[in-house]
């Protein structure tokens, strides 16, 4: 049987358990694109932000950060678009109150108020929305990132760490109140455990990625599990953290800080990036297309995918949900 019609197969047959961790706005991508083939979908989104809307409303009522979780939300929802819009409308800065929070992530915070944790609240959320699949937060409660830098300085807070313009040498997590070890709660362990698949990615290496790794149950058992550990390694260089990075560097990075050679397979882009969306003039944070450091993932160990991911849109460049997709369910059916 051919790689297409197998993976027909998968859209009108079983369902592949995969498991995908992150945050930022590649995470969305990549699980539309596995929902449309069938997928049983876990999502874990990472709890450590402090910036924007999320940020405030974290330091306002001391819940975990809700925009990344919104978005996930949304991205595995049957509602109606005109309901899912509602949802994502965000107050216009001239509403002073309210300017620049998200409907969503109010209702968030608010269900999490009621319910005494986000773990709850998100899973009412996930019925009321009708959610086709699991959305976990990396960990119950809200999460501080800490970052050492080469020059052996720290930061705390993904915005500051972001801000200081150093290169990360390492980061880890703490609970945001006191100095006690984060764990995932069991539900997220089983998921990646129970994998055909876990994803990382799409999302910053540092500040999106690691964090949820740097929670000790959660990365003991991405070392543990028997599923295909797969990297979809970022388009661009991101200011603040990946400055000259090689896709190889990436892998590195990953490994460090778990002291394991724990992934698999790594989704590399070999489309040509146009010049118009490098070095973008509204200080995005998006520097150069990463470049390939083929043999040194080879000898890394890694099964190695490289093909045209590009979506390239008005506002930026994003993964292609959809490539990405059918060739996770294809490692999937090959584990």
């Amino acid at each position: 049987m051919n790689r297409e019609n197998k993976i027909v197969r998968v859209i009108k047959g079983r369902r592949p358990n995969i498991v995908v961790i992150g945050g930022g706005t590649g995470l969305p991508v990549v699980l539309r694109g596995l929902r449309d083939l069938n997928a049983n979908l876990t999502a874990v989104v990472t709890v450590a932000d402090n910036g924007g809307s999320s940020g405030i409303i974290r330091n306002y009522m001391n819940v975990v950060p809700p925009g990344d979780i919104r978005n996930v939300l949304v991205s595995l929802s049957d509602l109606p678009k005109e309901e899912l819009e509602i949802f994502q409308y965000r107050f216009q800065s001239n509403d002073s109150f309210f300017s620049g929070h998200a409907i969503g992530n109010l209702i968030i915070a608010a269900l999490s108020e009621m319910r005494g944790g986000i773990f709850t609240a998100i899973q009412i959320l996930s019925q009321m929305m009708q959610v086709d699949g699991h959305v976990y937060p990396a960990c119950n409660i809200p999460l501080t990132l800490h970052a050492e830098f080469t020059d052996g300085s720290q930061a705390v807070g993904e915005a500051e760490i972001v801000k200081s313009g150093k290169q990360i040498a390492r980061v880890w997590v703490k609970e945001i109140n006191s100095d006690a070890e984060p764990y995932a709660v069991d539900d997220v362990i089983d998921a990646i455990m129970n994998a055909k698949v876990v994803v990382l990615g799409p999302g910053s290496l540092f500040t999106s990625i690691l964090p949820n790794l740097m929670i000790s149950n959660l990365g003991e058992a991405l070392v543990k599990t028997k599923a295909q550990v797969v990297y979809i390694c970022n388009l661009m260089t991101q200011k603040g953290e990946t400055e000259h990075f090689t896709d190889a560097m990436h892998i590195e990075v990953l490994n460090k800080h778990l002291k394991h050679d724990f992934i698999d397979t790594i989704l590399v882009n070999d489309g040509k990036i146009p010049e118009r969306y490098l070095k973008h003039p509204t200080g995005d944070g998006y520097l150069e297309t990463v470049p390939d450091d083929f043999q040194k993932l080879r000898d890394l160990g890694l099964k190695v995918i490289m093909d045209d991911f590009l979506d390239l849109r008005e506002n930026g460049v994003y993964h292609n949900g959809n490539k990405i997709a059918k060739e996770i369910i294809d490692l999937s059916l090959s584990n």
